[in-house]
C-alpha cells in the first residue's frame, strides 16, 4: 500500500497522543525506537496502526489514517468486502487495519526490518502533502492543530470526514 494520510502526536507535550499523561502499559511502545508499530484497539471496535517517530524516551507517533493499495487489493477486499469502491477499502485508520488485518498482534512490530509482515519502505518521490487539522479529537486534546498530512496527488483515497 501507498500511505496517503497521516496525523502527527507530539508524545507528552501533546494533549491528543495517548502519551500526554505518561507511560502507561498500553503506549509503552511509543517510549521505544522510531519506525515500530504501535497498535491499540478504539472505540471497542477498531484496531488502529500508528508509527513510532520519536527518539528513544520521546513518546511520538504518527497514526496511519489511509493507504492506497499498490498490491494485494483481493485480500484487502476479502478482509472488507461491504466497501463499494477501491477507494473505500482503506479510508479511515479502522478500516486500513481492517483491510490489512492488523490486530493488537501487531504491537510492537519493528515496521523497518526488511523480514517484517508489515514494513515502510522509502519512496524516492518528491510529493505536495497537504495539512489540515487533526480528526476526531476531544475539544481541548489539539483538535486545532494542523497535523494531519494529505498526499494531494491521492486525496480522494484519504479518509472522508
Amino acid at each position: 500500500v501507498q500511505i496517503v494520510e497521516v496525523e502527527a502526536y507530539a508524545g507528552e507535550t501533546d494533549p491528543g497522543s495517548h502519551a500526554f499523561r505518561g507511560p502507561t502499559p498500553r503506549n509503552q511502545i511509543m517510549y521505544g525506537r522510531a519506525g515500530h508499530a504501535y497498535v491499540y484497539f478504539c472505540y471497542g471496535c477498531h484496531w488502529m496502526l500508528n508509527i513510532v517517530a520519536g527518539e528513544e524516551g520521546d513518546p511520538s507517533a504518527v497514526l496511519v489514517r489511509a493507504a492506497m493499495p499498490v498490491t494485494g487489493v483481493e485480500s484487502i477486499r476479502q478482509n472488507r468486502p461491504w466497501a463499494r469502491y477501491d477507494r473505500d477499502l482503506l479510508s479511515g485508520p479502522g478500516k486500513l487495519a481492517q483491510g490489512l488485518g492488523i490486530t493488537g498482534a501487531h504491537n510492537g512490530l519493528d515496521l523497518l526490518d526488511s523480514s517484517s509482515l508489515i514494513r515502510l519502505r522509502p519512496s524516492n518521490q518528491t510529493r505536495e502533502i497537504l495539512h489540515t487539522t487533526r480528526i476526531g479529537l476531544a475539544k481541548g486534546k489539539g483538535e486545532d492543530i494542523p497535523w494531519r498530512f494529505v498526499d494531494a496527488e491521492l486525496s480522494e483515497w484519504a479518509s472522508v470526514r
